[in-house]
């Protein structure tokens, strides 16, 4: 018995020792023919670089980096070498980083017929092929259009301030100064219920904890590994989304049968329902409500922390947005009317805190697109089927773009016009330009206002991790106390 399981073992390391020597020649001819593309008619060229080792490039250099202090020391290294634009190899492809805000742009205002968008194998196989992420061409704008539409309605946004409003209070009610609150964790909490609320109308309660738990380890899958074999982690993200998927059906379905889809609509799943087109499949809008509950989870919950985290290490933003939004809160309540939206972003040193937080937290790093044909931009050549990466960190970060860049500055974007800057994408660009932007500030300012004019606080150390997605490493904890002027 045991000669045959040490047979059994020869045999596989021998077995291992032959695929890795196949796949390392495999990768090496591969990587040959890459160095050597063939020169077209023009005189474009790709753009210095290297792809570093066989099989994984340089993925595991660019990895390390990422986890670092300073994640764009990666890009920053190989732009001093070979230029703003280079190529590189990571996550098992060969890829052009662009480090240039003008190429970026380029690129991401291409359509589908130039570039398309490429996500982690992991990823695309949670999202699926009718993801809003991954579709292209019409129905895709289609999709952005409706969402982006209803996303930048006053009526949302109303709502939005309303229920921002009520959970932010539930949340701070129960606050107490003799134990530690967890800025990470409270802003997840909020930010999920206001985003699934737009979504789909579901108010909190035990359908709510449900979707919430099930949300938890859908995400968990998004950086995995792909292996989709029970008991791995893709799996269990899959199943998880399945169960999802069925509660935002039998919502739709409820929507349908009860003739619920109201004339104004309440939530994305109405503006969608409302559509005539036959592309807009129950099973597509469900998929997608799901893939869209990602920004509660990530995007917005990390900027209202970074920025609590930011103005805790700056003394003097925090005192003169503190002062605003005093001035606000006393002058409401002198008139008797209750804050609206557009008294929260009327505020502008809160939103050059906001902007400023953007700017250097940087929670989306950059995107990522596929070439779909070879592309020519400003002397560089983009082959065909390779990726290319906007990174978005180094620009934002770029001490020709901004001075002093790793120094938290609101003042810098007082009377500073950001829409036209090509140097300042925090959300992308393009035709996928995230459509909740504008949303996304308001319940930061929301957010803001409500824990500035009701508490002081002292927080604990605490570092901000980059990757793979952007968090504080011990969640935010910070001591807490009521000011006198509080609700």
């Amino acid at each position: 018995m045991m000669e045959n399981i040490s047979s059994m073992w020869i045999i596989i390391v021998l077995v291992t020792a032959i695929l890795v020597c196949i796949i390392f020649l495999y990768s090496k001819s591969k990587f040959n023919s890459l160095r050597s593309i063939p020169s077209s008619k023009s005189s474009c060229q790709l753009p210095l670089g290297t792809l570093g080792w066989p099989f994984v490039g340089e993925t595991i250099e660019f990895i390390s980096c990422a986890y670092s202090d300073r994640p764009e020391s990666f890009m920053d290294r190989r732009r001093r070498m070979y230029g703003k634009v280079f190529k590189s190899h990571i996550f098992g492809t060969p890829t052009i980083v662009s480090t240039d805000a003008e190429v970026s742009r380029f690129v991401l205002q291409s359509d589908a017929k130039a570039f398309v968008p490429f996500y982690p194998k992991s990823l695309t196989e949670l999202m699926g092929k009718s993801s809003i992420l991954l579709i292209n061409g019409s129905l895709q704008r289609k999709i952005h259009g409706l969402i982006g539409s209803f996303f930048k309605s006053p009526h949302l946004k109303d709502q939005i301030t309303r229920d921002m409003q009520n959970y932010v209070q539930q949340s701070m009610d129960i606050w107490r100064d003799d134990q530690p609150i967890f800025i990470q964790d409270e802003t997840k909490n909020i930010a999920f219920q206001v985003l699934v609320k737009s979504l789909i109308s579901l108010n909190p309660g035990e359908e709510m904890e449900i979707l919430k738990k099930q949300f938890q380890e859908f995400i968990l899958g998004l950086m995995s590994l792909p292996v989709k074999v029970p008991g791995s982690q893709l799996y269990r993200s899959l199943q998880a989304k399945k169960r999802m998927v069925k509660i935002v059906h039998k919502i739709i379905q409820s929507k349908r049968n009860s003739g619920m889809i109201s004339t104004v609509p309440k939530d994305v799943v109405d503006v969608l329902l409302k559509d005539a087109s036959e592309l807009l499949t129950d099973d597509l809008i469900a998929d997608n409500m799901i893939d869209m509950m990602i920004p509660g989870e990530d995007s917005v919950p990390v900027l209202m922390t970074l920025a609590i985290k930011y103005l805790s290490d700056c003394p003097a933003a925090l005192h003169q947005l503190t002062e605003e939004n005093m001035k606000l809160k006393r002058l409401k309540a002198q008139n008797g009317q209750p804050l609206i939206w557009s008294d929260y972003l009327s505020l502008p040193f809160t939103q050059s805190v906001i902007t400023e937080t953007l700017r250097m937290g940087n929670i989306i790093i950059g995107v990522m697109r596929k070439a779909m044909k070879n592309i020519e931009i400003n002397g560089y050549l983009i082959p065909k089927g390779w990726c290319f990466f906007a990174y978005f960190r180094s620009v934002h970060l770029d001490e020709n773009h901004y001075d002093w860049p790793y120094q938290f500055n609101p003042w810098r974007w007082q009377n500073k016009d950001i829409i036209s800057s090509y140097n300042f994408t925090p959300f992308g660009g393009g035709q996928r330009l995230c459509p909740g932007l504008d949303l996304a500030r308001l319940e930061a300012s929301i957010f803001l206002h409500h824990f500035v004019t009701n508490f002081r606080w002292v927080a604990e150390d605490d570092r901000i991790v980059n990757f793979p997605t952007v968090r504080m490493k011990k969640r935010m904890p910070i001591w807490v106390k009521r000011t006198e002027d509080s609700y």
